[in-house]
C-alpha cells in the first residue's frame, strides 16, 4: 500500500490480554490446574456445572489479581461481584462463564513502555477483571468430529484490557512484553504463550487523522506469539484502509489469524454486550477486600522491572541499555543484584552477564538458576582482572570455561593451575621487551621516525614471547619508555 494513502489514517488498537493465574486449583472449584495431564482428568461436577453444585471463590486468585492491579497503578475495587456471561461454545461446559461485568477488581491504571528508539510512553488501561477459562476444542487430522478437553475449564484468568490508545504495532509488541515481565516478576503467571497461559486478542480500527470519531473495529483472535500479534495488526491496518478507500463499510466482526500466510479470515460477526445477557452470579456472595487484606498483599509485592531499571542506572551507574537487558528477566535481575553484593565493578558484572554468561545459558538451554558458577566465584574472577593478575581475554576464554567444568574450584586456583597469572614485575618484563626490540631493529627505526602505530605490533610480540602473561598496562608503559630512549 502506498505510504501517502496509509498516512491519511490513524491506526487505533486496544488489546485484551488473558493471563492464566498460577494457582494450584481452579477459580471456583478444587480441581487441579496442572498443565499437560491426560484430557478430562482434572474435572468435577462443579467445573462441569452439574445441577445443585455451588462454586466457591479462590482466595489466591483474588490476591494475584490485586497484585497485578497494584503493579499497574489501578484502583482496587473493595467489593467484588461476579456475573454470568451467557454464550454457547462446545468447550464451555456450563453454557455460561463466570466473570466480572460492571465491577472489575482493578479499574484504570497504566503500563509504562519504552519503544525501540528510546521513546517512553504510557499505555492506559481500562480495567483488569477476573474470570474463568473455557475448555479446549481439539481438531485431529482427518477426523470429522471435534473432541473437547475440559481440564482447562475453570482455570483462573485475569483479563487486562487497554484503552483504544495504541497506535503502532511496535507499541503493542512492547506493551505485551512488559505485561509478560510483570506477571513473571509477580509470580502470578508463567507468561508462556505456547502453552496458552498468556493469550492476546486485538481490537483494531482506523480513523482519519484529525478525527475524534473511532472507526468500526474488528477483533483478531488465535495469535500464539507476540510477533504474530504484530503481523495481524499490520495486516488489518492495511486491509481496513483498503476497504475504506474503496468506499465500502467495515464489518464489525471476529477474525482469526493464519500464521502461515500472515492474513486474517472472518469467523463470526461481533457480539454486542447485550447478546451475553449478563446478570449477577446468584451462587456467589460478594468478595470484600478489607484494608488489612490489601495491606497484606501490598507488603508481599516484589520490586518491579521499572523500579529495578531505575536502581541499576542510578545506584549501579549502568547505561539504560544494560539496565533494560538485565531486568528483562526477574531471575537474571536478582542474580545480578546478588553479584553486585560481591563486587563493586558493576559494569564488569553487567558485561559478564550480558556476554559470556548469556551465551552459555542460550547454548546450554539453562535457566539462570541452573548456572553452575556462584556469584562469589565470578566476583573473584572479576577481581583478578581488575587487579591486573589476568587479562580479560584469559579470564573469558580460558578460566571461565574451566569454571563451568569445575565450579567448585576458585578463580585464582584455576588461573595458577593454567599458568595464566600476568607478570607485572618490571624487572622481569624489561628483558623480554628488550629482546623483542633487539630482534626488530628495523621496526624500531621506523617507530622512531614517526610510525607510532607500530606500538601494537611490538606489544603483540611481547605478549607472544611472554606466553600471554605480560601485564598489558605495565608492558605498554615500559615498551614506550625503552623505545623513546
Amino acid at each position: 500500500m502506498k505510504e501517502e494513502i496509509k498516512s491519511k489514517y490513524q491506526l487505533v488498537v486496544g488489546l485484551e490480554v488473558h493471563a492464566q493465574l498460577l494457582t494450584k486449583s481452579k477459580m471456583f472449584a478444587a480441581d487441579s490446574t496442572a498443565y499437560g495431564n491426560l484430557p478430562n482428568t482434572q474435572i468435577s461436577v462443579i467445573t462441569l456445572g452439574h445441577p445443585g453444585t455451588l462454586p466457591k471463590v479462590n482466595k489466591k486468585a483474588i490476591e494475584y489479581a490485586v497484585k497485578m492491579g497494584l503493579a499497574c497503578d489501578c484502583e482496587i475495587t473493595r467489593t467484588n461481584i461476579f456475573s454470568r456471561k451467557n454464550y454457547f461454545y462446545p468447550d464451555l461446559p456450563k453454557g455460561y462463564q463466570i466473570t466480572q461485568d460492571r465491577g472489575p477488581i482493578c479499574v484504570g491504571g497504566e503500563v509504562p513502555v519504552i519503544l525501540s528508539d528510546g521513546t517512553e510512553r504510557t499505555v492506559p488501561l481500562n480495567r483488569i477483571h477476573l474470570e474463568e477459562d473455557a475448555g479446549k476444542s481439539m481438531h485431529l487430522a482427518e477426523e470429522e468430529d471435534t473432541l473437547v478437553d475440559f481440564n482447562r475449564a475453570g482455570t483462573p484468568l485475569i483479563e487486562i484490557v487497554t484503552e483504544p490508545a495504541i497506535h503502532t504495532a511496535e507499541e503493542a509488541y512492547v506493551f505485551l512484553n512488559e505485561i509478560k515481565k510483570l506477571v513473571r516478576y509477580l509470580d502470578i503467571c508463567d507468561g508462556n504463550m505456547e502453552e496458552g497461559s498468556l493469550r492476546c486478542d486485538a481490537n483494531i480500527s482506523v480513523m482519519l487523522k484529525g478525527s475524534n470519531t473511532l472507526g468500526k473495529k474488528v477483533e483478531v483472535k488465535n495469535m500464539n506469539s507476540f510477533r504474530n500479534v504484530v503481523r495481524a495488526i499490520e495486516h488489518e491496518h492495511e486491509r481496513i484502509i483498503g476497504i475504506l478507500e474503496r468506499g465500502e463499510e467495515v464489518i464489525s466482526e471476529t477474525r482469526t489469524f493464519d500464521a502461515g500466510t500472515g492474513t486474517t479470515a472472518s469467523m463470526r460477526t461481533k457480539e454486542e454486550l447485550n447478546d451475553y445477557r449478563y446478570f449477577p452470579e446468584p451462587d456467589l456472595s460478594p468478595v470484600v477486600i478489607s484494608e488489612e487484606w490489601l495491606r497484606s498483599i501490598q507488603s508481599d509485592m516484589p520490586a518491579l522491572p521499572r523500579e529495578l531499571r531505575k536502581k541499576f542506572v542510578d545506584q549501579y551507574g549502568l547505561p539504560d541499555y544494560d539496565a533494560g537487558v538485565l531486568t528483562d528477566s526477574k531471575e537474571m535481575a536478582l542474580w545480578f543484584e546478588k553479584l553486585c553484593q560481591k563486587t563493586s565493578n558493576y559494569k564488569a558484572a553487567s558485561n559478564w552477564l550480558m556476554g559470556p554468561i548469556k551465551s552459555t545459558l542460550n547454548e546450554s538451554a539453562w535457566h539462570i538458576s541452573e548456572f553452575p558458577i556462584s556469584t562469589q566465584t565470578l566476583a573473584d574472577l572479576i577481581g583478578l582482572v581488575d587487579d591486573g593478575k589476568v587479562s580479560f581475554s584469559a579470564a573469558s576464554q580460558k578460566i571461565y570455561p574451566e569454571m563451568l567444568q569445575a565450579p567448585g574450584e576458585g578463580a585464582l586456583q584455576i588461573a595458577q593451575r593454567l599458568n595464566l597469572i600476568q607478570e607485572s614485575d618490571e624487572s622481569s618484563l624489561i628483558p623480554v621487551i628488550q629482546e623483542v626490540l633487539n630482534e626488530n631493529q628495523a621496526k624500531v627505526k621506523e617507530y622512531k621516525s614517526g610510525r607510532k602505530g607500530l606500538i601494537g605490533m611490538f606489544m603483540g610480540k611481547v605478549m607472544q614471547k611472554s606466553n600471554g602473561k605480560a601485564d598489558p598496562k605495565v608492558a605498554t608503559k615500559l615498551l614506550k619508555q625503552l623505545l623513546e630512549n
